[in-house]
């Protein structure tokens, strides 16, 4: 009995407690907080772009992890309706994006490219009257403006606020938050 409770065995029990206990409360607890939509579980963005004034969609569909970058060939001076699809495998995630719009946003990069966005999600607003930008107007005024033009589309997950205007080369910019998910399409005239 002597030997069961000398300190090293006491020493090793609180050690053995102290991981459980850290490992245990280190799991997320299924809060609210938790992601909804993790990025490990998004595996497709599809943009469907449409030259306003045709009925011909084109869909230009981005592996996450996959490799190969699909190109979008944009006429200067034309606009487009552009929508954007989120799919885990075969399933359709977007409609998860739309139910929880407040903890979503994307942003449009065009670093060698002049194009301007408006977001046109119908009323899906946000809480804070911002528009997430699952369907979007796209103006080219000039879509190859340098060496290798493209557009860098991110999907973040909970900023703290959200501004829809252009920041440098990107229509929308956040504070806080993380990204959900993550594209990049080359461009082409």
């Amino acid at each position: 009995m002597n030997k069961l409770f000398n300190t090293k065995n006491i020493i090793k029990l609180l050690a053995v407690l102290f991981l459980t206990i850290t490992v245990v409360s280190c799991q997320r607890d299924g809060s609210t907080e938790e992601d909804d939509l993790p990025q490990e579980e998004l595996t497709n963005i599809v943009l469907l772009v449409t030259e306003d004034g045709t009925s011909s969609t084109i869909s230009y569909d981005y592996s996450i992890g996959a490799g190969g970058i699909p190109t979008i060939p944009l006429t200067d001076g034309k606009t487009y309706t552009v929508e954007a699809k989120f799919r885990n495998g075969n399933e359709d995630a977007t409609g998860e994006i739309v139910d929880a719009k407040d903890e979503h946003f994307l942003i449009f990069d065009f670093p060698k490219s002049n194009i301007s966005i408006q977001r046109l999600d119908g009323g899906d607003l946000r809480a804070d009257g911002k528009r997430v930008g699952l369907k979007t107007k796209w103006t080219v005024v000039k879509a190859v403006d340098g060496t290798a033009p493209l557009l860098k589309l991110t999907l973040i997950h909970s900023p703290q606020s959200v501004n829809d205007a252009k920041s440098g080369t990107a229509w929308g910019s956040v504070v806080g938050g993380e990204t959900d998910a993550e594209a990049t399409y080359n461009l082409s005239n």
